[in-house]
């Protein structure tokens, strides 16, 4: 009796592909390490942006809140040198859910309000945050 099974082809690693998953991994563990270094120390100032404009610049040192109107209505808090979006009237209420932020490069927004607060300054924030070509 014969046996008519065709073989099936044996798949062998040759030294392409331990290089390619090498180079995969490491560029994981790479990308690992530099998200878990965080954007670039406290902020000292936060940014407010309504539609393109900013609204004004209010550092983290001093506790405050206040009312940004628009579209909709955004109460912001800063305290203890975060900031965050404490009550909005938008739906979603994704900006509200973001909860406290206090790192350099850090942005709340609230898009159906076209809301955004920016972190910046901080003694380790970079002057140049990227470059495009």
């Amino acid at each position: 009796m014969r046996n008519d099974k065709p073989k099936q082809p044996r798949l062998t690693l040759c030294r392409g592909d331990i290089l390619a998953a090498a180079l995969i991994f490491l560029a994981a563990v790479a990308l690992l390490v530099y998200y878990a270094a965080g954007t670039g120390g406290k902020a000292a100032t936060v940014q407010v942006w309504q539609d393109g404009t900013l609204l004004g610049e209010y550092p983290l040192a001093v506790d405050r809140e206040f009312v940004v109107e628009g579209r909709y209505r955004n109460t912001v808090q800063i305290q203890n040198g975060r900031v965050c979006i404490l009550d909005a009237d938008c739906p979603g209420q994704d900006c509200v859910k973001s909860g406290w932020h206090k790192e350099t490069g850090q942005s709340i927004v609230c898009l159906p309000n076209r809301l955004e607060l920016r972190l910046t300054g901080g003694a380790d924030a970079p002057e140049i945050d990227g470059v495009t070509g």
